[in-house]
């Protein structure tokens, strides 16, 4: 034994002191690593849909479901079972509604706590008495162990149970103990979320969303590029500021900044109603509107909306100009256009502009801010940067969240690794910093945390604030995924050649399955037992797409989760579900509303497709984290050893 092994079993000592505690341990950790892995549940592209996601996170994908068929199948009626479901994804407002129609509800209280207890002891027979225990609520945490632990020493294990759950409804607690059962059985039927990107923009719950993720007991997020986008705006990038704006603005969701985020826009409004006074601003119209609003308040917003487009071209060509390794002078337009004729010439053809009111732009110095706009922009900055919700919730985005992850054999991205046509890596030059594959995720991670966390005004911070916006917009960025955004031909122009955005050839090569094999060995990962999950680009199943590919290595669970989305895709959704027996791809169909699935017992209607299963069902001892417990193991081992051969001493 080397002198660093026994300064090192030295420290363990400390923690372990005598050979009676190593073995425990050691005893301890070997039965965990024979129990089965906790299920993993993965959801993508969620962009902002509250209502939906909490559904999906309440029933676990159809994992709650199919938890209380495996119990009462054979025993209730699909009625019986539907309401159950109910009760556990919505305990308070189903009971509220129940007594309203049930005339005993201390027989119903009785039956449905019996009930909760059988489908609670199932979920969590996969886990340590002390894993559960820690998942339950405090105060109910003795009685609901008692209740799913079996007793050997007691000749009547009925009547002790009946007594127990008698005690509950005669207190008086049975309504809170039923919401008690329900809200484990949540926690316990899932044990670790994926969120593979994009939780912002589209609809408008992403503050709600991001404050249940932040609440829940373990979770990661791969950022996708509008998650990149708003952590560039809470940084303080005045170009990923605008950005967010405009799209806030584009989608009639406004609220989002000014209720959730407290991020005051009348200085921007203002400066719309002046700027653009008698512009009817045709082109900037709200897209996907749901919210009712007045004319006078629409006008308004499409004014806001154009304001803060014409802002984020000019600081767009700034920004390009600061960094000229982003190759992306094709994207400064403004110069481009010829102001009295109302036309712009892209790449050698002139057309006509749907909108040639251009108040604020100076043709001979196109890009620069007006001293309004300046202001405007200076106090959006200063809003972001001082909303305190955000910043919080932008931290915990850094804190859990990175580019890419590694876990239990599964690679997790969200847009692609940018390729080219022939299926190398595509590469690209930063700082002098030939970038490509895992490099370019392993550079952007580093650099846009430096844009979120380095002392303001330093050089470190403006590089990697400018590298936030490129992430969300380049060409070799892995979460865009495009050769352009064309937001101005969008607005500006009719022609449809002018909108097309090519995709990487990433995603025509993936149907190949030694492209993923290769892109699983640049990460590290053996091809013969790891998949990759992928997010970002919308299978469009109504066109025939399948998610599932290059021969079931890699899939891809964007299938329109946003409504914005559902109509191109044909579904709601996809979402997976990892357990210790196989991976389940799971498709789901437009979700009704909470209100239709408390009073008519309805759940998001949902499809299944095993895409992989394992020869053997997988333990603990498979999972990344049981390599660190058989580590941990073969240390114990050793200090036991040490012990026994006195090489260090027992502290009594």
């Amino acid at each position: 034994m080397t002198e660093q092994e026994k300064r090192y079993l030295q420290i363990l000592a400390d923690k372990y002191p005598t050979t009676t505690k190593t073995a425990a341990e050691i005893i301890n950790l070997t039965s965990i690593l024979n129990l089965p892995k906790g299920t993993e549940h993965v959801l993508s592209d969620i962009h902002g849909e509250g209502e939906h996601f909490s559904h999906v996170l309440r029933n676990g994908s159809g994992t709650v479901r199919t938890r209380i068929d495996d119990e009462f199948k054979e025993t209730l009626t699909l009625e019986d079972r539907k309401q159950l479901a109910t009760v556990i994804y919505y305990p308070e407002e189903k009971m509220d509604l129940i007594a309203q129609q049930e005339s005993n509800m201390e027989d119903w209280y009785d039956i449905t706590l019996r009930r909760l207890i059988l489908v609670l002891k199932r979920v969590s027979s996969k886990y340590t008495r002390s894993k559960v225990r820690k998942a339950l609520p405090k105060e109910y945490a003795y009685a609901i162990e008692e209740l799913i632990d079996e007793k050997e020493e007691f000749m009547d294990k009925e009547e002790y149970y009946d007594e127990i759950i008698k005690s509950i409804v005669a207190t008086g607690k049975a309504r809170e103990f039923i919401t008690a059962l329900s809200y484990s059985i949540q926690r316990l039927v899932i044990d670790h979320l994926h969120i593979v990107g994009d939780i912002y923009d589209r609809g408008s719950d992403a503050a709600s969303i991001m404050d249940v993720l932040m609440d829940y007991h373990r979770v990661d997020i791969q950022w996708g590029n509008h998650d990149v986008l708003w952590m560039g705006a809470a940084a303080g990038q005045p170009v990923c500021i605008a950005n967010v704006v405009r799209i806030c603005a584009r989608y009639d969701n406004l609220s989002t900044l000014e209720d959730d985020y407290g991020i005051n826009l009348i200085p921007l409004a203002t400066f719309a109603t002046n700027a653009y006074a008698d512009d009817p601003c045709t082109v900037f119209e709200l897209k996907d509107r749901s919210n009712e609003i007045t004319q006078t308040d629409m006008d308004l917003e499409m004014k806001m909306h154009k304001a803060i487009s014409i802002i984020q071209f000019k600081l767009e060509g700034k920004t390009i100009e600061d960094n000229p390794d982003f190759n992306m002078e094709d994207r400064m337009l403004l110069h481009r256009i010829d102001y009295k004729k109302g036309t712009i010439d892209l790449g050698g053809r002139e057309y006509k502009l749907l909108d040639t009111n251009f108040p604020t732009v100076d043709p001979d110095d196109p890009y620069k801010l007006t001293d309004e706009e300046k202001d405007v922009v200076d106090k959006l900055v200063k809003a972001f940067r001082h909303s305190e919700k955000l910043q919080r919730h932008v931290g915990f985005l850094f804190d859990v969240g990175s580019l890419y992850l590694k876990y239990n054999n599964i690679l997790y991205y969200h847009g692609c690794v940018p390729m080219t046509e022939k299926g190398s890596f595509r590469s690209v030059t930063l700082r002098g910093n030939k970038l490509k594959g895992k490099a370019l995720y392993d550079y952007l991670d580093k650099w846009l945390r430096a844009g979120f966390y380095r002392e303001e005004g330093s050089k470190e911070k403006k590089y990697g604030e400018d590298l936030l916006w490129f992430t969300w917009t380049n060409a070799a960025s892995p979460v865009f995924g495009k050769d352009r955004m064309t937001t101005f031909e969008r607005y500006f122009l009719a022609e449809p050649e002018t909108h097309k955005e090519n995709k990487n050839p990433y995603y025509s090569l993936i149907e190949n399955e030694e492209i993923c094999d290769k892109i699983m060995k640049e990460f590290g990962l053996d091809p013969d037992s790891s998949h990759i999950i992928n997010g970002h680009m919308p299978v469009k199943i109504k066109a025939g797409e399948n998610p599932v590919k290059g021969n079931g290595k890699l899939i891809i669970i964007d299938g329109g989760f946003a409504r914005a989305y559902q109509s191109t895709t044909g579904i709601a959704g996809y979402t997976l579900v990892y357990n210790s027996y196989c991976l389940r791809l799971v498709t789901h169909l437009p979700f009704e509303g909470k209100e239709k699935a408390l009073i008519e017992e309805t759940d998001v209607h949902s499809n299944e497709t095993v895409v992989a299963t394992f020869k053997h069902r997988m333990r603990v001892k498979d999972t990344d984290n049981g390599k660190v417990l058989r580590e941990n193991v073969e240390d114990l081992k050793k200090l036991l050893m040490a012990y026994r051969e006195g090489i260090i001493r027992e502290k009594k």
